[in-house]
């Protein structure tokens, strides 16, 4: 059975996005600043990349997908007409919303029944391969919650932001064992294994 990954970038303070998330800041006030290794330091840090886009199957929540506010049947996702992923994404939403195919592979399709269906529908389509939790915040914590994510990848930056969406809030007790280290001036990578 493939595995579920979870791979978030997360401040030392334990937030994956700063506070007053909308449309114009999604990852809140100074949240973009996690995400700086990933674009100024790409090749001390390829092997997390990497590692990210290594799943055969994702899975988000619908903030993630198109951010806090009212639904656009319109939206077709922040990453433009290829996104990152070329892989079936399935997308947790309370509604319904027809498959959507985007170039590079990437298929975003949306689930309204819960986690475990996500899980199920992804672990489908992955194969023996890996499943991705890619986020947000609450999709990663209601799927810590369930014990249901095999493998936690955090990305440390070094950097408070005080407030917003924490990662571990409510998880209740999570064991984990720590299995790598590594990083760079912008990033700690610390790679862990949930334990059951």
């Amino acid at each position: 059975m493939s595995r579920v990954t979870c791979d978030l970038t997360i401040s030392l303070d334990g937030f994956v996005a700063g506070p007053n998330q909308r449309a114009e800041e999604p990852l809140g006030d100074g949240g973009e600043r996690l995400h700086r290794w990933m674009f100024e330091e790409p090749e001390a840090n390829a092997a997390a990349i990497e590692g990210i886009l290594e799943a055969s199957a994702y899975i988000m929540g619908r903030n993630m997908y198109a951010g806090p506010g009212e639904w656009d049947e319109e939206w077709r996702g922040w990453w433009g007409e290829e996104p990152p992923y070329h892989a079936p994404v399935f997308v947790l939403t309370h509604q319904r919303r027809e498959p959507l195919e985007m170039q590079g592979g990437t298929t975003f399709n949306f689930v309204t029944d819960g986690i475990e269906s996500a899980l199920a529908q992804a672990r489908e389509a992955a194969g023996s391969k890996d499943v991705a939790v890619a986020g947000g915040a609450e999709t990663a914590r209601q799927f810590l919650s369930a014990g249901l994510i095999d493998e936690l990848r955090l990305h440390i930056a070094p950097m408070v932001l005080g407030s917003g969406e924490r990662l571990l809030d409510g998880v209740g007790d999570l064991k984990l064992e720590q299995t790598e280290v590594s990083g760079s001036s912008l990033v700690t990578h610390v790679r862990y294994r949930v334990v059951r």
